[in-house]
C-alpha cells in the first residue's frame, strides 16, 4: 500500500430536523461567538426554508445577517460582494446553506472576510495563505458533497471557471438535515444524485491519490445512491431515502476530496461555462461516454463497482461487467427523466470542437483520469454524447 493522507470535516451531524434547532446546535460547538453570516440563495430564503432555523438562532443569542444573492456557478463579483458584506457586518462565523454554489461561496467568504489576500491569488492548489473564520455547511441537495470538500469553484470569465483548493476551505462542522432536501424537484434531485455518483466513480478510479479510505467511502456512497435515487425522484417526501441520498453524497464528497475527480468533470465544465447547463446535469450527460472511453484502462475497477451498483450481479469477465455497469447507469439516467443528449440542452454539433478545446484547459482534472485524454478523444466523447 502506498502512503496516503486523508482529510475531512472534523464534526458531522446527521439529523432530520436539525435546522429547526440550529441555534442550539451551533451554540454547543461555538459557545463564545455571536455574529453569524448565513450564505444562501434568494429562492431558498424567500421560500421560507430558513424561517425555523433563523427563529432558533435568535432564541439562542445569535445575531444573524443573511447574504442571499448567490447564483449558480457564482461569478467573482458575487463572491467579492459577499465577502465585503461579511466584513461590514463583522462576522465571527459563516454558515453555507444551500447547494454547492452557496457552500462554495461560504468557503471563500470565510477566508476573504478576515484576511487581506485577494481572491485572484487563491486560484490553484494550496495558494490560500491566511486563516479563516469558523465555517459550518448545511446542504439542501444530495449532490455536490461541497460540505466536506476543500474546493470552491468560481466563474472567472464569460465561459471559464477556476478552482480554489486549500485545506482552509474544509469546514469545522457539516450538518445533514434530510428535511432541507424535501422540496427539491425531481429533475434537480436526479441531476444532483447523478453528480454524487460521478464523484464516487471518479474517486474510485482516480489515477492519483486513490486510497483504501476513499475507496471504501466511494463504494458505500454508490450503494446508497444507486438504491435510493429513483425512490426520491418518485417520492420526494421519503425521509429515509432522502437521508440515504445525503449520506451517499457526503461519502462521495469525502472520497473525491482525497482522490480527485477526472475526465467526466473536465468535459462537464465547458457545458456549464458555455451553455450554462447545471453542473450535475453536465456530469450526467458525459458520464456514460467517458466510462466507455476509460474501459480499456479501468475495467478491473468498474467491474468491482458493477457488483455494488447493479441490482443483479453480472457473470463474466471484467469487460462484460463494465459495459453492463455503463448500460445500467445510462438506463438509470433515462428513468429519472433528465436530458440525456447534448442536443437536448442546446448544444449543436458544430459546438463540439470548442467544447473539446475548453476541456483540454482542465489539466488539473485530466491528469487524474485512468486513461489519457487528447483533444481528439474529447471530440469523440462529446460526439458520442451528442
Amino acid at each position: 500500500m502506498n502512503a496516503f493522507r486523508f482529510q475531512t470535516v472534523p464534526t458531522l451531524v446527521v439529523e432530520a430536523g436539525a435546522a429547526r434547532r440550529l441555534g442550539a446546535l451551533l451554540r454547543e460547538q461555538f459557545a463564545t461567538l455571536s455574529r453569524l453570516c448565513v450564505v444562501t440563495d434568494g429562492f431558498l430564503y424567500k421560500s421560507g426554508l430558513l424561517t425555523a432555523a433563523l427563529a432558533d438562532l435568535a432564541l439562542h443569542g445569535w445575531t444573524v445577517t443573511v447574504i442571499d444573492d448567490v447564483i449558480a456557478d457564482p461569478p467573482e463579483q458575487v463572491v467579492l460582494a459577499a465577502a465585503e458584506r461579511a466584513k461590514v457586518f463583522n462576522a465571527e462565523i459563516v454558515l453555507g446553506l444551500g447547494g454547492g454554489s452557496s457552500m462554495d461561496v461560504a468557503k471563500l467568504l470565510a477566508v476573504l472576510s478576515p484576511g487581506t489576500q485577494p481572491l485572484s491569488e487563491m486560484y490553484g492548489i494550496r495558494k490560500v495563505t491566511g486563516n479563516r473564520l469558523p465555517l459550518v455547511q448545511m446542504p439542501t441537495t444530495a449532490g455536490t458533497g461541497s460540505e466536506v470538500t476543500a474546493v470552491s469553484i468560481v466563474t472567472t470569465g464569460e465561459t471559464t471557471k477556476m478552482g480554489v483548493v486549500a485545506p482552509q476551505l474544509m469546514a469545522d462542522l457539516a450538518v445533514l438535515d434530510a428535511e432541507l432536501t424535501m422540496g427539491l424537484p425531481p429533475q434537480a434531485t436526479a441531476a444532483t444524485g447523478i453528480d454524487a455518483m460521478v464523484h464516487a466513480i471518479e474517486a474510485y478510479t482516480s489515477l492519483h491519490l486513490k486510497n483504501p479510505v476513499s475507496d471504501a467511502l466511494a463504494v458505500e456512497a454508490l450503494r446508497l445512491l444507486s438504491q435510493n435515487l429513483l425512490v426520491v425522484c418518485e417520492d420526494g417526501q421519503n425521509t429515509a431515502a432522502r437521508e440515504a441520498m445525503l449520506l451517499g453524497a457526503m461519502f462521495a464528497g469525502q472520497s473525491f476530496a482525497n482522490a480527485p475527480v477526472a475526465a467526466v468533470h473536465a468535459l462537464a465544465y465547458p457545458l456549464g461555462g458555455i451553455f450554462h447547463v447545471a453542473h450535475g446535469l453536465s456530469n450526467a450527460l458525459v458520464l456514460p461516454h467517458v466510462m466507455r472511453f476509460n474501459a480499456p484502462a479501468a475495467s478491473t475497477l468498474y467491474a468491482k463497482l458493477s457488483d455494488v451498483i447493479l441490482p443483479t450481479p453480472v457473470e463474466g469477465d471484467d469487460e462484460r461487467k463494465t459495459f453492463a455497469l455503463v448500460d445500467h447507469i445510462e438506463g438509470l439516467i433515462a428513468k429519472t427523466g433528465i436530458p440525456s443528449k447534448l442536443r437536448d440542452v442546446g448544444v449543436n454539433r458544430e459546438d463540439i470542437p470548442r467544447l473539446a478545446q475548453d476541456a483540454m484547459l482542465q489539466q488539473r482534472l485530466l491528469v487524474n483520469n485512468p486513461r489519457p485524454v487528447t483533444e481528439a478523444d474529447a471530440v469523440a466523447i462529446y460526439s458520442a454524447a451528442f
